[in-house]
């Protein structure tokens, strides 16, 4: 594992073609989840309008959403890390394992990707409005932060485990399966409360075409909140480093100290 440290980015990360790359597997991985999750939606509206579907409603979505990002982290993991989650990227940052150039990249192309998905679902359902999240009658928006946080928390916790520590062995193998199934699960306890956004892109594309801002800054808060404590607390908490820090005026250990 690199050394823990915090940076700008090189000069010439901004133009190299990893970026680039790494970049549209970014947008295109968003766009597929935020198509499918945000389209599931609308398709269970079309199908039953003006009907409360209860356990069986919420299934389909939490199945539908686990099924996308199962397949946009497996089609981006060794592109871009599999990202495709604003709250995952800034949680990479805070933890010193991506540079600010290489976020800001991927936090642009994330947006991009969820608002593109957008717009074409407006377009293929005939102007069906994206619906997107909002916090559930009876619910405050304190309730439903503390709800996004903990969520995210644990999605996140879940990709540093099995998709980010070097030490993760085979689980790097099932990474995006453990991702989807988290997701799956936290929008099973979620979805009723708060809606279970845990991602900032996928909250902002259907927001953005649908204009639907009510209690928006939840899903940016929540999220990045949540994304920073794992991230931190799995980076300098429970990984353990393979170099001695930077700043030190200690003799290096031998490698078999590490």
């Amino acid at each position: 594992m690199p050394p823990r440290r915090y940076a700008i980015g090189r000069a010439d990360e901004a133009t190299h073609p990893d970026s680039a790359r790494a970049t549209l597997s970014e947008f295109l991985s968003t766009f597929m989840f935020v198509f499918a999750g945000e389209g599931a939606v609308l398709a269970l509206n079309q199908m039953y309008p003006e009907k409360t579907l209860g356990v069986s409603g919420l299934l389909f979505v939490a199945l539908a959403h686990a099924l996308s990002l199962f397949a946009a982290v497996a089609s981006s993991l060794n592109v871009s890390g599999g990202h495709i989650n604003p709250a995952v990227t800034f949680a990479t940052l805070v933890a010193g394992r991506v540079s600010v150039i290489r976020a800001i990249y991927y936090w642009v192309a994330q947006l991009l990707g969820a608002v593109v998905a957008s717009l074409l679902l407006r377009l293929c359902t005939d102007g069906l409005r994206p619906i997107g999240f909002s916090v559930a009658y009876g619910i405050g928006n304190l309730n439903a932060l503390l709800m996004e946080i903990v969520l995210t928390f644990g999605l996140v916790y879940t990709v540093f485990a099995t998709a980010i520590d070097h030490k993760r062995g085979t689980l790097g193998t099932i990474a995006p399966l453990a991702i989807a199934f988290i997701v799956g699960a936290n929008i099973l306890v979620g979805g009723p409360f708060s809606g279970a956004s845990m991602n900032p892109a996928r909250a902002f594309g259907p927001a953005l075409v649908g204009w639907r801002w009510r209690n928006h800054w939840v899903y940016w808060l929540g999220p990045f909140i949540g994304a920073a404590i794992a991230g931190l607390i799995y980076e300098f908490g429970i990984i353990q480093p393979t170099e001695p820090p930077v700043h030190t005026h200690h003799q290096p250990l031998a490698p078999e100290d590490y």
